[in-house]
């Protein structure tokens, strides 16, 4: 509230200084495009497909960061407050969401509505919905959806373009979807396992036919326990899994202890909360789940050493 409190203050002595420029990040951009501000650089990247020339789309996180509790700053305040709609993901992904919304102004959207969660089922998290919804290039179907809507609200004059550039970029999703399935088809059943560190990828192993087993449901938790390691070990070798990945904001130590107890090879780095920098592997959302979709088709088939 003290962030908040000072934020007002701000604002109401730009409102009265003649010197504009003291205010300037407070105001919409000099283009007069409307502010699209999401909660992560995913939702950005999906959004800014969608929104072409016509919106100004900002990510409050960076590259490579970690969404899960993450702790917004005094300049994300700054940039939602100058903002037309405000994107989240929701289903309890953004856990300080609605208290930083509660005093902004803008309209805010959860873009992860009406799709069907997957349920978590072990730990603490057990019987709440999977967060990670945008794992499926199926469920971004919807997301897009939702944005199209949103941003024909926000600018209907452009709402023609938003549906066009909507529908091209859903084509373009299901391409992905069926480039997966159609790598993993003959996959012997019992390689037809996901093994993360993360249970990021309920959603995805859900459109690829999968099993899945995972360290930690979400990574919100610090270090892994020796009870969740050893579950995950005992999975691999019951299942003679070929292969065990871990994500790009994390450690993989503790699945290299799995690595190391099982003879699992390691089949490589997953993207899941943020893309790279523009020069990175994963610059975009289409990116991240081809990266993803072609490293664990690969692994698990053995046609990559």
């Amino acid at each position: 509230m003290r962030v908040i409190f000072r934020l007002t203050a701000v604002l109401a002595l730009c409102a009265t200084v003649v010197v504009l420029t003291a205010c300037e990040t407070f105001h919409l951009p000099r283009n007069g495009k409307p502010v699209v501000v999401t909660t992560f650089t995913v939702l950005a990247d999906i959004a800014g497909n969608i929104a072409g020339e016509h919106l100004e789309v900002q990510s409050l996180t960076k590259p490579g960061s970690e969404i899960h509790g993450y702790d917004p700053t005094p300049g994300d305040i700054k940039r939602a407050a100058k903002a037309d709609l405000i994107l989240d993901n929701g289903m309890n992904l953004e856990a300080w969401f609605g208290q930083f919304v509660a005093d902004l102004d803008a309209e805010h959207v959860t873009v992860s509505a009406g799709v069907a969660s997957v349920p978590i089922t072990s730990d603490a998290y057990a019987g709440k919905p999977n967060p990670h919804a945008w794992m499926s290039p199926l469920n971004v179907q919807t997301y897009v959806d939702n944005m199209v809507a949103a941003f024909t609200r926000l600018a209907p004059e452009h709402g023609a373009v938003f549906r066009a550039n909507g529908e091209n970029y859903k084509l373009r999703l299901q391409q992905v979807y069926d480039e997966l399935v159609a790598e993993l088809r003959d996959l012997p059943r019992r390689q037809r396992a996901l093994v993360t560190c993360e249970g990021a990828f309920s959603y995805l192993a859900r459109d690829a036919g999968l099993s899945e087993a995972y360290i930690w449901p979400v990574n919100a938790e610090q270090q892994a326990t020796p009870q969740q390691i050893t579950r995950v070990i005992e999975y691999v070798r019951d299942n003679r899994v070929p292969a065990v990945f871990c994500e790009s904001t994390i450690s993989d130590a503790p699945m290299r202890r799995v690595v190391e107890a099982t003879g699992a090879h390691f089949g490589g780095v997953l993207y899941v909360d943020s893309l790279s920098a523009a020069d990175g592997p994963v610059p975009t959302y289409l990116d991240l789940i081809r990266h993803d979709a072609e490293t664990i088709a690969a692994a698990l088939t053995g046609s990559r050493s």
